[in-house]
């Protein structure tokens, strides 16, 4: 038996260990492999294999060595390996950067997989140590998987609530570790399970990693809650800045010239806002996903008068644009923070001439931003002869595209696309409106072509209409990539 309260507080803290490193493996990966489903589900699946293998490996050493430097060793080498994870990352990120899916699988693999199985045994060897009437074997197993499900609640919303919006990502996993470490030596000295020149060994093992996991860095110039940012320079234009989300270029700003559209699609959209309405005459906007905030200063400079209201769901990029981009907000650009789902309920009916829609999870637009609902919102909040402007990334067969451009044809009179022809995928800009749209609203910048409502209509075929109850926007991406 276990002093009375140990048992409980071991198991709490290695499985509350696992769920954090399981979030925090998202945040570890993201640069190198992009923030996908397939990334999300490739984490959360290696993680579960790992509890499930070191559940049954755990109980089965449980019967087969002493239990108690069994324990020791336990916590000890969870810690350890959760320590190994950041410089783990960082060598291996960058050799199976770009390699998709297979990417974040043998990541997964090499830093998650040792420190979930080898924390995940954790309990059913402190369930041996707690058995010492058969007869109470139920209350047992029942009382110490409770509190392992607990440690894994209180991992999860630490880690979404407090870790990740606190501190940077490698501080909180050498946080985890040394925690584990120290647990892992207390235990073996408390029962003398450990020798001396062992726990010394173990704790200088421990402040090695940690010292390398704190040195190695980040690729991060901020980490948000939602991605990894950096700012990088252009060096052949002196006041271009890219912005870099994760793994993926995210938006361009010229610093003294917010005329400059560096991208073809945002010169598209650029083109599709000067068509409507006379050179110079202002223009009531809303725009989905802040970024670099490109569009809405380009909108400032070429209509001044005109008002943006910026719907972006991560407080900590609109710092980094104040502080490296140059945005500087006011009575005629505002942003409000939360996710556009929600916030575009906030906005009066009929008080846009223009909706844009730019936002990305990875590379995808976020399903529930994709949807007829919605679409049905968009139209509300625009005037009768607004337009929407949405951004849509796809490759291959262009299945997403597709299914959103059968989803605005369902909502909107007009549709129009504009896309560099031939297959090549990347950046397609779909034009929605209740009216016709005027003849020139469109684009043949940067090689594009702009398919009329007729050729959408085409172009959709059959495609399934997006709605709340079935979405699959990461699905239908990566089909065609």
């Amino acid at each position: 038996m276990l002093p009375r309260g140990l048992a409980p507080l071991l198991v709490f803290v290695a499985s509350g260990a696992v769920l954090v490193l399981e979030i925090l493996g998202v945040r570890l990966l993201a640069p190198y492999v992009g923030l996908t489903l397939e990334t999300y589900t490739t984490i959360i699946g290696v993680v579960l294999a790992g509890i499930a293998i070191g559940a049954a490996a755990g109980g089965r050493a449980a019967d087969r060595v002493p239990a108690r430097p069994l324990l020791a060793l336990l916590l000890a080498g969870g810690g350890l390996l959760a320590l190994l994870t950041v410089p783990l990352v960082r060598v291996l990120g960058e050799a199976f950067e770009g390699a998709g899916t297979a990417s974040a699988m043998a990541l997964a693999l090499f830093a998650l997989l040792p420190p979930a199985t080898v924390l995940s045994a954790v309990t059913p060897v402190v369930v041996k140590l707690e058995l010492g009437d058969l007869a109470a074997s139920g209350t047992v197993v029942g009382r110490l998987s409770g509190w392992a499900t607990a440690g894994a609640l209180a991992g999860t919303f630490a880690t979404g609530f407090v870790l990740v919006p606190l501190l940077p990502v490698r501080i909180t996993v050498i946080g985890i570790g040394a925690l584990l470490v120290l647990a892992g030596v207390a235990v073996g000295l408390l029962f003398r399970a450990l020798p001396g020149g062992t726990a010394l060994a173990v704790a200088g093992a421990a402040a090695l990693l940690a010292a390398v996991a704190a040195l190695s860095g980040s690729r991060c110039q901020t980490e948000s809650v939602y991605f990894c940012a950096n700012v990088v320079a252009d060096p052949d234009r002196p006041a271009g800045r890219t912005l870099m989300l994760d793994d993926l270029r995210h938006s361009y700003v010229d610093l003294r010239d917010p005329r400059h559209l560096e991208f073809a699609y945002t010169r598209w959209m650029g083109d599709a806002i000067d068509a409507m309405r006379p050179p110079g005459e202002p223009l009531d906007a809303v725009f989905v996903g802040g970024g670099g905030f490109t569009l809405p200063r380009y909108l400032a400079a070429t209509r001044p008068g005109s008002h943006s209201r910026v719907l972006e769901v991560d407080r900590q990029l609109v710092d980094l644009a104040r502080a490296e981009l140059g945005l500087r907000t006011g009575p005629d650009l505002r942003v409000e923070v939360g996710d556009a789902r929600v916030t575009l309920r906030g906005e009066p009916g009929g008080s846009a001439d223009l909706v844009v829609g730019d936002a990305f999870g990875g590379r995808s637009v976020p399903w529930h931003l994709a949807t007829r609902e919605f679409a049905t919102d968009v139209r509300r909040v625009l005037r009768p002869d607004g337009i929407y402007l949405l951004n849509v990334i796809d490759f291959g067969d262009l299945d997403l595209v597709r299914a959103e451009a059968a989803t605005l044809l369902d909502v909107f009179a007009h549709v129009r696309l504009v896309a560099r022809p031939g297959p090549a995928g990347g950046n397609l800009v779909l034009i929605a409106s209740a009216r016709p749209l005027p003849g020139p609203v469109g684009s043949d910048a940067r090689g594009a072509r702009t398919l009329d409502r007729a050729a959408v209509r085409r172009f959709a075929g059959d495609a399934a209409v997006l709605t709340d109850d079935d979405a699959p926007a990461d699905q239908l991406l990566t089909a065609g990539t």
